[in-house]
């Protein structure tokens, strides 16, 4: 049984993790589980697949750094085109902003 390398007290023990990724689903993978903090690790075969599923729906490489803007006496973040197309955001729609701890979400209407 191997030690887990982010908690460093837990155990590694086999099993199963449902995998998502922005929001959508990814499916069941085997995976190696730590009994005390949770985290997982998958083999490297497993990373390539939920990579490849990832790409096959569209939404890898969705996450990008972007940088805050002033326009006129509000700031203002530029959504990335591969962003607005999975979120079918076009020019004047309407969207719900609001906070949470340590990020902000914006959920369209």
């Amino acid at each position: 049984m191997t030690k887990c390398p982010i908690c460093d007290n837990g155990k590694l023990k086999s099993g199963e993790i449902e995998e998502t990724m922005f929001g959508i689903y990814l499916g069941k993978f085997p995976a190696e589980i730590c009994d005390r903090c949770g985290e997982s690790f998958t083999s490297e075969e497993m990373t390539k697949k939920i990579e490849m599923i990832a790409k096959e729906k569209g939404i890898w490489g969705l996450g990008i750094k972007t940088k805050v803007a002033k326009t006129g006496n509000s700031l203002a973040i530029r959504i990335p085109k591969n962003i607005a197309k999975f979120l079918h955001l076009k020019e004047g729609r309407d969207v719900f902003i609001h906070p949470e701890k340590d990020k902000f979400v914006i959920e369209t209407i």
